[in-house]
């Protein structure tokens, strides 16, 4: 597997993984204190960790290129965590939006 693809992988599971700490500071800032709490703690921790998983896959990509995939994975993520875990709902709007994120995924990963 060449590193390019790897570092794109990497990308994507360090954008999963920055989705996953925003679940947790959502539900701290849901709290009395939202700055001393486990969920904070769990949130900061995961979001300080990624940093360096960023430092790792930056030599490798574009600075542009890992924006794009990172951006977009982060959004279609988000969204995912806010209907399946918060009962949020989207308007046909922003379903629109989502498929036309997915759309530039795809048409990002055939030119690349």
């Amino acid at each position: 597997m060449k590193v390019s693809t790897i570092a794109i992988l990497v990308t994507v599971v360090l954008a999963l993984a920055v989705a996953v700490s925003d679940y947790f500071l959502k539900h701290a800032s849901a709290s009395a204190s939202p700055f001393a709490n486990r969920n904070f703690v769990i949130g900061l921790l995961i979001t300080a960790l990624c940093t360096f998983g960023w430092v790792l896959v930056m030599p490798h990509l574009k600075l542009a290129y890992i924006g794009v995939i990172y951006s977009l994975t982060v959004v279609l993520s988000l969204c995912v965590v806010g209907v399946v875990f918060f009962e949020e709902t989207l308007q046909p709007s922003e379903w629109l939006g989502v498929g036309l994120a997915i759309s530039s995924l795809l048409l990002l990963y055939r030119v690349a």
